[in-house]
């Protein structure tokens, strides 16, 4: 779809002047969006999960997240009109500024206003931003990330995303891209769809190889899982496998852990990070055996060896990390 308007700031809406601090975080996906009412200390007072229906079209998509948005202001019996601010986490890149989704591919979005029609819906200011930076920037601000100054996220799931915080700010970049590992070149010789990040670590990655040495007559028990269905392979698929010591799953998994932590090291060796955050459905799944691999390869890796002791650590506000960040963004956005 196109912009309606490019120029229209993201500011606009005056504040309310009620003594209640509260937001509402937003993290639209392709599958299902998630609202929760937010204090200014990133707790989740009311929360609603609905589905997307991306294939309604953008108004549509909007009209649910506001849906969402009132049903979730229900949960923490809350009336909308105590609400200051929302904040909007997207799967795709965000012009901040201007307040458009630049592209959303599972959302089929071009140049999408969704500042404005959002605003519009719910009355208050809205700010929007990547899905990933603004789970990164919860877990920074009120999870594992203990507001360190400088700190990598990377959530690992369908795909691979990245946030960063430098100098203890969210740092996008000129093209509001900055964090994005899962786009970083693994194997520049491979062939097109096998060299990056993303191709090599990510969920759909590993279960793309499972289902190769699957049919190649290697043995593993997700075909009973999935009932033979092995485009069925997700993350709790992979997780039940793993625990249940499926040796075919552990090498894919392991293999691909210990190339994320390879080029989360090069990063860390790039930017001399403090912390590294890991998140994602896939983490969350398989949690301590795939983050002690991912931290065992980073700090074999990284330079100079005082970075040996990077710190790398699993989220701990899971799927909140997108609702507590957007609305911390949000408050941040607005009273600055």
């Amino acid at each position: 779809m196109t912009q309606e308007s490019t120029d229209t700031p993201q500011q606009g809406i005056t504040r309310k002047d009620d003594q209640a601090k509260l937001a509402l975080g937003i993290d639209l996906g392709g599958t299902n969006i998630q609202a929760g009412v937010i204090n200014e200390f990133g707790e989740v007072l009311g929360r609603a999960k609905i589905k997307t229906e991306a294939d309604g079209g953008f108004n549509s998509v909007m009209d649910r997240i506001a849906a969402a948005a009132r049903e979730a202001c229900d949960d923490a019996r809350v009336p909308m009109s105590t609400i200051h601010t929302a904040g909007l986490g997207v799967p795709g890149p965000i012009d901040p500024e201007k307040g458009i989704v630049i592209e959303a591919v599972n959302l089929r979005w071009n140049d999408a206003p969704v500042v404005m029609a959002l605003s519009d819906r719910l009355g208050v200011p809205v700010y929007a931003d990547n899905d990933v930076n603004v789970a990164v920037y919860g877990e920074w601000r009120a999870g594992i990330g203990d507001q360190t100054p400088n700190m990598l996220g990377v959530w690992v799931g369908t795909g691979v995303g990245g946030g960063l915080i430098i100098n203890s700010q969210l740092h996008r970049g000129a093209h509001y891209s900055a964090g994005e590992i899962g786009h970083m070149i693994l194997y520049p010789g491979a062939h097109l769809g096998s060299r990056s990040v993303e191709h090599n670590c990510s969920r759909t990655a590993i279960a793309h190889e499972l289902v190769k040495l699957i049919r190649s007559n290697h043995s593993s028990m997700v075909t009973s899982m999935t009932d033979g269905k092995l485009h069925k392979i997700k993350s709790k698929v992979l997780a039940m496998a793993y625990e249940q010591g499926d040796d075919l799953v552990r090498t894919v998994v392991n293999d691909a852990a210990d190339r994320l932590g390879i080029a989360i090291a090069s990063t860390v060796t790039l930017l001399s990070l403090d912390k590294v955050v890991l998140g994602g459905g896939l983490v969350h799944a398989i949690g301590k055996p795939m983050v002690d691999i991912v931290r065992d390869s980073v700090r074999r890796e990284v330079f100079p060896e005082s970075l040996r002791n990077v710190s790398v650590e699993a989220s701990i506000l899971g799927d909140d990390a997108g609702l507590v960040g957007a609305g911390l963004i949000a408050f941040e956005e607005l009273w600055k």
